[in-house]
């Protein structure tokens, strides 16, 4: 079995910043090109991959997991959420997938 090879750390680095650039470009050219949006996700999770970096939690609610589509508010991806569940539900309106983001419920004072 091969060892995983350590990546020096600037790497990283120049990889999550190309990974932010990636995101931002996904978000500028998705009202005019979505299916360059789409790919720009899918290079920026081919790069966060291969050099082992996590994407920020604000980014990777940005995309479906199972198309990897970019997603925009309104335009193809849909927000609900269900008390019985505890979750908001996030549905991608291009495959169908459905992802669940838990919450609690807040005390009353």
């Amino acid at each position: 079995m091969r060892t995983p090879s350590k990546k020096p750390q600037w790497q990283k680095d120049i990889a999550r910043e190309r990974v932010e650039i990636l995101f931002s470009l996904a978000d500028r050219t998705f009202p005019a090109r979505p299916d360059r949006a789409h790919r720009y996700v899918q290079l920026a999770r081919k790069i966060a991959m291969r050099y082992t970096v996590r994407i920020s939690p604000e980014l990777r609610r940005r995309f479906c997991r199972a198309c990897s589509h970019y997603l925009r508010p309104g335009v193809n991806v849909r927000f609900r959420t269900s008390a019985a569940q505890r979750a908001v539900l996030v549905t991608c309106l291009d495959c169908g997938h459905v992802s669940r983001l838990p919450y609690r419920r807040e005390s009353g004072l």
